[in-house]
């Protein structure tokens, strides 16, 4: 995997364990486990994307190139929604803003990233 690749999924994780224990001191168990739980699905979500965009054609075939980039967003956006869907029907007492800063937290790091190659 490919260096900055492995930083911004190492720094979304990172960031959705200190999100959860902050919202563990500020609101307790259940706001911590749904912080945590929204942050793994957008890590899980843009890992897929990266083990599947990833496999680029050794030709470099633009075409091919753009297609495994389309199958890598498609199977982020299926990990996403499947995430999700999961989380509302066996988890019920999810608290879903925490839920939902814990998944937008994953778009911070890709703002970091950008920063850091600046």
């Amino acid at each position: 995997m490919h260096p900055h690749v492995s930083w911004i999924i190492s720094r979304q994780a990172a960031l959705a364990i200190v999100l959860a224990m902050a919202a563990w001191a500020v609101a307790g168990d259940n706001a911590a486990t749904s912080v945590l739980i929204g942050g793994s699905i957008g890590v899980v979500a843009n890992l897929g994307y990266v083990l599947r965009a990833m496999k680029m054609p050794e030709d470099g075939n633009p075409l091919k190139v753009y297609r495994a980039q389309a199958a890598g967003e498609g199977l982020k956006f299926v990990l996403t929604i499947g995430g999700f869907a999961l989380v509302f029907w066996g988890y019920r007492e999810v608290a879903a803003l925490p839920l939902f800063l814990g998944y937008a937290s994953t778009f911070v790091i890709f703002w970091m990233a950008l920063l850091k190659q600046r």
